[in-house]
């Protein structure tokens, strides 16, 4: 293979064992077509957690990998020993999983719960978390507070519309990556994203501000004393957020992502 780029090499050793095939060769040309090579591939890794993309979530983006990363932080040291009282964090848009996984993954002893509208992804969902040998208590099967006293169930997903089929529980830390692109900005998304990533996990009315509205409004309820909440944006919507968190019933801490772009706010109760 002459001329190769890093994506071809990534993709032969990655997929194909190093070895030249038909289905090297029918991959690269998907990729020269304009599809992400991560589907080509069919998994992402984020923060160690090996991410399947079989029913193309949206891909996990290094932008969302860095701010986990940093609230992960935050939750080691944050001083909230996990017993007796083991954290409960709950992803919301959940997507592929990859940032319930990805806490699962580093942080041992919490219990997560998904919440994930696409009955298609929360099929996703459920082979993340088999991937990386993450128990699992399945589509709510158990009642909250059988899988809180859970000694080896560590995860439960449930189908739900932000917080529509949540369980009311009290939640240590919400992580939530809802839609936030503004159909009229849709001229600034790039062609690859446009046409093939799901538009449902992208894009959303209200200027891009829909979730983020209900998330305030609605979050508050799900999170116990002291408890936080975790949302991305999109850059330009910092100002009109800033406004949004100081009229709830959160404040809010901003933080800009590794490229420097206002990225997620830290949002906790007043």
């Amino acid at each position: 293979m002459n001329n190769n780029t890093k994506e071809d090499l990534w993709l032969l050793h990655e997929k194909y064992e190093g070895k030249e095939c038909p289905e090297f060769f029918e991959d690269l040309r998907r990729i020269e077509s304009g599809e992400p090579i991560d589907y080509v591939i069919g998994f992402s890794m984020f923060l160690g957690a090996k991410i399947d993309l079989e029913h193309h979530p949206m891909i996990p983006r290094q932008e969302t990998e860095w701010w986990v990363e940093k609230a992960l932080n935050i939750i080691t040291g944050s001083g909230l020993h996990p017993e007796p009282k083991r954290l409960k964090i709950l992803d919301l848009f959940a997507g592929s999983g990859c940032i319930g996984i990805a806490l699962l993954k580093n942080l041992p002893d919490v219990l997560v719960d998904f919440g994930e509208k696409d009955p298609l992804l929360i099929k996703q969902i459920e082979k993340n978390l088999e991937i990386n040998n993450i128990p699992i208590a399945g589509r709510g099967s158990l009642t909250p507070s059988e899988t809180f006293r859970s000694v080896t169930i560590r995860a439960c997903v449930y189908e739900s519309d932000v917080f529509q089929n949540i369980p009311p529980n009290k939640y240590d830390f919400i992580f939530a990556n809802p839609p936030y692109i503004s159909h009229d900005r849709k001229w600034q998304v790039a062609k690859p994203v446009l046409e093939h990533e799901p538009h449902l996990a992208l894009f959303t009315q209200d200027d891009g501000l829909f979730f983020v509205k209900k998330l305030l409004n609605e979050a508050p309820t799900f999170l116990a004393e002291n408890g936080k909440l975790f949302m991305e944006f999109d850059q330009w919507q910092k100002e009109t957020i800033e406004e949004l968190v100081a009229e709830s019933k959160f404040q809010g801490e901003f933080w800009k992502d590794q490229n420097e772009k206002w990225r997620v706010v830290m949002c906790e109760l007043k």
